[in-house]
């Protein structure tokens, strides 16, 4: 995934002007960011991000109010209010920014800015997985209203030769970059400490814009805000700011992404119910927790399906208490189940056969909001079901290699896959399209 398709010059990225909190406004700065929008799923969180400082940027990409319309109205009169106070300030010209996030054995480093969009059968930007329209049509809404991309999308794209002398094009000004002291530096919460460096320099922006000219990138998170993205650039009739999206960066060559499942709560289905309808199509038993030791069970039967060259899908559901791991599917079920008209990569995919099988075909969930939670967090994927009732459908990360490999096919995978990190904190820099 290093360049694009023939004749077409490849990532385009451009210098903007950071929309950044005022750090004398704020009582911190890592007190006003958020995980991004899809990340924040418990009430709970929610709560607890609202209240750690007034000017918390969940206020702008999650409001609370009564109705869609009401929300985004207040997201973005609270956006011109901080804007008017301060709180939020330009910087004083058009930049690149390079942003790292490090914790005990993590090192990410990539570069934020404003990349021109493009459809997918240009090959420059892939996306892997499919949206839900009602998510898109939430998003545009609320980047119409505001005028601005609040928080950057992941992609990934591989840099070079990691056995080359030196680092080159966008490594090399990155290396450069982290040598001087930061723009900002803070420490979340959860002990990611994350500093920000602003380029302004013409020959730094010449270096990194002509490197990353040469490659196309995997869209790691964010198929939502991307399909948003070109659902607003196609209602501009002329060239505008809407023709260009917030994005971060990463060579993954150099900083690996790590990839994780997303999870299911099924709402409304008792897991005892759930059980039963499974019946014989799958091996059902009991595993032991807590949730860590229940986790590593389904793995293990992931792995020994695999060796043995057995359908390789497993789950692990959770509720009232308990914990049943479900493997060994009925090969015949699975096969009439799972449209055949998709390479063996994505007919073997857990959240295929998941979707397919178990939620379309046993259970009949319908795929709505009411009926079905995407949840990144297995520990709260748990605690909801157990607080409310509910099945917990917890499942195996994907390989970043098949995920690739189906999207240079141009196969993309069932909604929330995959879930790539680490994802950069939400608040340090802003772009307001009616800065451009």
């Amino acid at each position: 995934m290093s360049t694009p398709g023939p004749g077409r010059q490849g990532l385009q990225l451009v210098p903007f002007r950071g929309l950044r909190y005022a750090p004398e406004r704020v009582s911190s700065l890592a007190a006003v960011t958020s995980p991004p929008y899809d990340v924040v799923v418990r009430p709970d969180g929610l709560r607890h991000l609202e209240t750690a400082d007034p000017y918390n940027i969940v206020r702008l990409i999650l409001p609370q109010t009564a109705s869609p319309t009401a929300r985004h109205q207040q997201a973005a009169q609270t956006l011109r209010r901080w804007q008017a106070e301060g709180v939020l300030a330009p910087d004083p010209e058009p930049a690149l920014y390079v942003y790292e996030q490090r914790d005990e054995g993590l090192l990410q480093r990539g570069v934020i800015g404003a990349l021109r969009l493009s459809p997918p059968e240009e090959g420059i930007v892939l996306p892997h997985e499919n949206v839900m329209p009602h998510i898109v049509e939430d998003r545009a809404d609320l980047m119409r209203a505001t005028a601005a991309n609040l928080e950057p999308l992941l992609l990934s794209y591989h840099g070079g030769d990691l056995a080359a002398p030196a680092a080159q094009g966008t490594s090399a000004v990155i290396d450069r970059t982290v040598l001087c002291p930061p723009l900002l530096a803070t420490t979340t919460e959860d002990g990611v400490a994350h500093r920000l460096w602003r380029l302004c320099e013409p020959a730094d922006i010449a270096e990194v814009t002509t490197d990353l000219a040469q490659h196309q990138a995997l869209i790691a998170d964010g198929h939502h805000r991307w399909a948003t993205y070109l659902r607003l650039r196609a209602e501009q009739r002329d060239p505008s700011p809407w023709d260009f999206g917030l994005v971060l960066l990463i060579d993954s060559s150099r900083y690996p992404l790590r990839v994780r499942a997303i999870h299911r709560l099924l709402r409304q289905l008792p897991i005892e119910e759930a059980l039963t309808a499974v019946g014989d199509v799958f091996r059902v038993r009991p595993v032991d927790g807590p949730l860590p030791r229940a986790l590593e069970a389904l793995a293990e039967a992931q792995t020994k399906a695999v060796q043995a060259g057995d359908p390789p899908n497993a789950f692990l559901l959770a509720g009232n208490g308990g914990f049943h791991l479900l493997d060994h599917p009925d090969r015949a079920v699975l096969d009439a189940a799972v449209p055949s008209d998709r390479p063996e990569a994505w007919r073997t995919l857990d959240a295929t056969v998941l979707h397919a099988l178990l939620i379309g075909h046993i259970w009949q969930v319908p795929d709505a909001p009411e009926y079905i939670g995407y949840i990144h967090d297995a520990t709260a994927a748990v605690e909801q079901t157990e607080r409310h009732g509910g099945t917990a459908v917890l499942m195996c990360p994907v390989e970043e290699n098949v995920v690739r490999d189906l999207a240079r096919q141009g196969v993309a995978m069932p909604h929330k896959s995959t879930s790539f990190g680490p994802k950069p904190a939400t608040g340090l820099v802003l772009r307001s399209l009616e800065l451009d």
